[in-house]
């Protein structure tokens, strides 16, 4: 029985009090409406409508089922609804990995834009490396990732990949910096440090297993660039990495962002742009969430402002106070 069809039928009935004028509404034949209401009398176990004048009238029981059929058919109405939007990627909770070093601006704005763009849209964030992302999706315990390019999986579709122009990080008493004074600079420009210029000093860096494909590649690109490091030295957390490079302990490559932390350094661009680091979102081919192709295109957009320099904008604030539509988690 479709109950829905057969309400909807009642409730035009109930308002018309004449089952002629509610068939010309519902746009069908009186016999079919007089039949449904019947099924609809049958089923409930009580006549809704009492026929013995000129006019019909509700009986008691049509009279409660006025209201209750009005409260069913909004409340079905809803669950449509939400189902429809959880279809579409608008509902429900989205377990996403972010790498360790994403600037703390760029997360502002990744999570802001998401919540303006899909505000029924709970996004978990996790904070993991590339090869703890990908494990994390092959066992389902994440539904997208932004990792480092290159890397490829079977199984995962990705975003398009977002470059982001690293440069070299120094303390402000290096000699790399003291030989450009700042007032000589090129109006609008920094010094940019060719990567031979590096040559004698260690590199910190993050440790291989964190992205392997992009620390061999990054290690190649500064020795055909004439910068073979003296030493390696490992930092997995960027706070680490920075007091590593203040202390003398070694030079950097990182985004202008990250370097700000710190007022004692400073960033310069490496000529010619050598190294490019690629981010891009991933998701599984198969049984992916039906939020994530939608989050992949808000974090490119935020990705690309990022990387190509364009401050990013705030997101708007709600005169009252609402639950912000996300959590963050933190990995030991």
């Amino acid at each position: 029985m479709d109950l829905t069809r057969h309400l909807r039928h009642f409730l035009v009935v109930a308002e018309e009090l004449h089952f002629g004028r509610a068939a010309e509404v519902l746009g069908i034949a009186q016999p079919p409406l007089s039949q449904s209401i019947q099924r609809l009398e049958r089923e409930l176990g009580a006549e809704l409508f009492d026929r013995s004048r000129r006019q019909i009238e509700l009986t008691m029981a049509g009279r409660l089922l006025v209201g209750e059929a009005g409260r069913f058919l909004a409340g079905e109405e809803r669950l449509r609804t939400t189902m429809r939007q959880a279809a579409d990627g608008e509902l429900g909770t989205l377990r996403v990995g972010v790498p360790p070093e994403m600037p703390a601006v760029t997360l502002h704005a990744l999570l802001g834009h998401v919540g303006e763009e899909t505000p029924g849209l709970h996004l978990e964030l996790h904070e993991l490396t590339t090869p703890e992302q990908l494990r994390g999706l092959a066992s389902a315990r994440l539904d997208a990732g932004l990792v480092h390019h290159p890397v490829e999986v079977p199984g995962l579709r990705s975003g398009p990949v977002v470059e982001i122009p690293l440069g070299v990080v120094l303390p402000r008493t290096s000699p790399l910096v003291l030989a450009r004074p700042e007032t000589r600079r090129p109006r609008g420009r920094l010094w940019e440090i060719a990567l031979a210029d590096l040559a004698g000093h260690d590199l910190v860096v993050f440790p291989r297993e964190t992205s392997p494909a992009w620390y061999d590649r990054m290690l190649d690109v500064c020795r055909a660039g004439g910068f073979s490091p003296v030493r390696l030295k490992h930092a997995r957390n960027p706070e680490f990495l920075l007091g590593l490079v203040l202390a003398g302990q070694g030079v950097a490559f990182e985004q202008e962002a990250i370097a700000r932390r710190e007022p004692r350094l400073v960033w310069r661009p490496l000529a010619g742009n050598p190294l490019v680091r690629g981010i891009r979102v991933v998701w599984p081919e198969r049984s992916a969430h039906p939020a994530a192709a939608r989050f992949a295109t808000l974090a490119t957009e935020v990705l690309t402002r990022d990387a190509a320099g364009t401050p990013q904008v705030a997101p708007r604030t709600s005169p009252s106070p609402t639950p912000r539509p996300w959590s963050v988690i933190y990995t030991p």
